[in-house]
């Protein structure tokens, strides 16, 4: 199995998590995409830094071979899989109610 294969397939699961099993639906919403660049700048930062340092290093064969900053695309699909699936699961967990003011 291609790591753009496991990569499109995590971030598969990771939106029909989202919209169809927890239904918290964050990918149909402003905020979500609103907030996401920020994470996004700083995966390719630090994924640019990992690989264009050779620190990690991908099997051509592999991946797609386009990159972004040094950083395959398929981390980047991963990366938002993996915000989304926390996301989503820190959505759902939440307690409901008011927020508790720290001290009560």
């Amino acid at each position: 199995m291609s790591y753009t294969f496991t990569a499109a397939a995590a971030v598969l699961a990771a939106v029909v998590l989202d919209v169809f099993v927890l239904r918290t639906r964050l990918v149909l919403g402003v905020v979500f995409w609103a907030a996401y660049p920020i994470v996004f700048v700083f995966q390719l930062l630090s994924n640019g830094i990992l690989t264009g340092w050779n620190v990690v290093v991908y099997d051509p064969a592999r991946i797609l071979g386009l990159r972004i900053a040094y950083a395959p695309v398929e981390d980047l699909l991963f990366g938002f899989a993996l915000v989304l699936v926390t996301l989503v699961l820190w959505t759902r967990l939440r307690p409901s109610g008011p927020p508790r003011r720290p001290g009560r």
